[in-house]
Order: C-alpha cells, then sequence, then structure tokens
C-alpha cells in the first residue's frame, strides 16, 4: 500500500498545498533531504486552529489534532517535490506551540504529529524532535510543525 493509500485508510485526505503566506517556498529538496517550511493546521484553505493552547481556547486535545493537520500540510507540501512513497524516513520534527504563561505540555502537543508520523510510515516515522512553546504564531495559530525526511533517489 502507498503513502497516500495509508492517509486515506486512517481516515484522512490528502489537501491542497496552502499558498505561502511570505517569501519562502512550502519544501525543498537538496540530495536526499526534503525540508519543509513550517506547517499550519489549515484546512481547505482557512485556519482551523488559531489562539494559545493550555488556556482559555484549547487543550492538549486541540493541540494534538492541530499537530495532525500541520503533518498533513506537510506530507501535501512534499509531494510537490518528491512522490511520498519515496520517503525512506522521517528524520527530525520541530513543533512550535503557541502557549498560555503557565503552560508546559508541548511534547503532548506535538505528540500529535510524531504519532501520526509512525502511523503512517511505521518505524522510518520514528525521529528526534524539539517541542517549543511560544508566546505567537504566524496568523494567530495554535501550532506550526516542519520536518526533515529522508528520501530515495
Amino acid at each position: 500500500m502507498g503513502i497516500i493509500e495509508k492517509i486515506r485508510e486512517l481516515g484522512y485526505e490528502l489537501p491542497e498545498v496552502s499558498k505561502p503566506i511570505g517569501a519562502y517556498i512550502p519544501a525543498l529538496r537538496t540530495g536526499n533531504l526534503v525540508y519543509t517550511s513550517g506547517m499550519l493546521p489549515m484546512k481547505d484553505g482557512k485556519l482551523l486552529y488559531t489562539n494559545e493552547i493550555g488556556g482559555v481556547f484549547h487543550n492538549v486535545e486541540d493541540g494534538y489534532n492541530a499537530a495532525k493537520l500541520c503533518v498533513l500540510n506537510g506530507l501535501a507540501a512534499i509531494n510537490q517535490v518528491c512522490p511520498l512513497d519515496n520517503i525512506e524516513r522521517i528524520i527530525k520534527v520541530t513543533g512550535y506551540v503557541n502557549s498560555a504563561k503557565t503552560f508546559t505540555e508541548q511534547p503532548k502537543v506535538i505528540n500529535g504529529a510524531s504519532d501520526f508520523l509512525v502511523e503512517i510510515f511505521g518505524e522510518a516515522g520514528r525521529h528526534v524532535r524539539a517541542a517549543v512553546g511560544v508566546s505567537e504564531l504566524p496568523l494567530g495559530a495554535s501550532v506550526e510543525v516542519e520536518f526533515i525526511v529522508q528520501v530515495r533517489d
């Protein structure tokens, strides 16, 4: 089964790549690595999760789901420069969480991205990671995720 079929089997669809909101490209391949820009929890051109996690607006579960949506957007961007079936390994995930002042559960939020990548890619989805709390994200997003993947030639 291919990666796009696996994503569908899990109940998701690979989205259209959102247009960049700045002077950058969504994904870049160099050699056998693909880097994504930071992906926001967008669906159908709309930002679905805004405001901070761990305060009045969203809880860890909301952040977890937002991180999964970021992964789908990142995979869509990768698919523009390299077929998803050519991914050999997810190397690194960096997640940023728009956090309430006393919120310290950023790793649980970014587990949404990490767990989802393992569901899709199995052991090849295991990766190194950083989960960072920030006071604001672009467009007021709750979560932003970027990653590096290794691909076959």
